[in-house]
């Protein structure tokens, strides 16, 4: 990769990372569930009316909407209102990694590799991990609907593989139109329709910054620039970028929020991460480790890399 890209990549996965303590900022100013309606909201508006059709099937926009914006993200926003910190919440979200595996297995009949397998495992023993930790990952019920939002993003990310949008920004921004009204429908009962109001008419700097930032800088940036990289290299090479995300959520959590790295965390953590990348591992991606394979040569700098097809963004 160029480096400014590889920068690029870098520069997202601290955009998704510290995004987990901005949800924080935000949950102070509104009930889960309009947050996270007034999210998609701005990311869609008016940014819909810009981008022209998404050049996929209607059935696909609407099957990532519900999974990935009405259930993940209505999991997720619930959960860490409910308790669960924001840079565990960065950690256990990661499972999709595992999910996505497990319902390609089942839904489109995809057998999982040997070394896919065994890093689905590692990964599962660290989210299992993390939730023993009940000082670090807070009350049980809300560590539980992270998870559940962890295994609604790997619904989405098999809708996302069947759609295969060329442009996933476009796709993010007709997506993002999807769920704010089934969102606001469910907060009105869940979290009263007066909480509600009393969190639009009182909104502070904090809360709209908050919502701008998860909005137009997770979503559209991030997603942008995401399938831009997906677009110009292949799923291998910018995938493995993707574990920097619960790398740069731990650490903002600590460096604004306090939120303390205990060693069980840091071991579960460490599961997480290696699990995830052992899953990524293509077959013949490291012929040094097969018997009796050479060693790899170095490319040549001058090597011209051909670019692969889009692939779906996992991170």
């Amino acid at each position: 990769m160029k480096p400014a890209h590889v920068a690029l990549a870098v520069v997202v996965a601290a955009v998704w990372g510290v995004n987990f303590v901005v949800i924080d900022v935000g949950l102070s100013d509104f009930p889960p569930l309009l947050f996270s309606a007034v999210r998609f909201t701005l990311a869609a508006v008016p940014a819909v009316f810009f981008v022209g059709r998404p050049r996929v099937a209607w059935r696909w926009v609407i099957a990532v909407g519900i999974a990935l914006g009405v259930l993940k993200f209505g999991f997720l926003f619930m959960g860490m209102d409910s308790g669960m910190p924001s840079g565990m919440a960065s950690l256990v979200l990661q499972g999709q990694a595992v999910f996505t595996v497990l319902f390609a297995a089942v839904l489109l009949r995809e057998k999982p590799r040997k070394v896919q397998v065994a890093g689905m495992l590692l990964a599962t023993a660290g989210i299992v991990v993390a939730g023993t930790d009940s000082g670090a990952a807070g009350p049980l019920g809300p560590f539980l609907m992270v998870v559940g939002a962890a295994a609604f993003w790997g619904v989405s990310n098999i809708a996302m593989r069947k759609a295969s949008p060329p442009d996933m920004f476009r796709f993010m921004v007709w997506v993002s139109v999807v769920p704010p009204i089934p969102l606001a429908l469910i907060s009105v009962p869940y979290e009263g329709w007066h909480k509600d109001i009393t969190a639009l008419r009182d909104i502070s700097w904090g809360g709209a910054g908050a919502a701008l930032y998860v909005a137009w800088g997770a979503t559209l940036f991030g997603f942008g620039v995401w399938g831009f990289l997906l677009r110009t290299y292949d799923s291998p090479t910018v995938a493995p970028f993707s574990l920097l995300v619960p790398v740069f959520g731990l650490a903002a959590a600590w460096v604004f929020q306090g939120e303390r790295m205990t060693l069980t965390t840091s071991f579960a953590a460490a599961l997480v991460v290696v699990g995830i990348a052992i899953g990524m591992l293509r077959p013949g991606s490291v012929p040094f480790l097969r018997r009796g394979a050479p060693l790899p040569a170095v490319a040549p700098a001058d090597a011209d890399p051909t670019p692969a097809a889009e692939d779906t963004p996992v991170a």
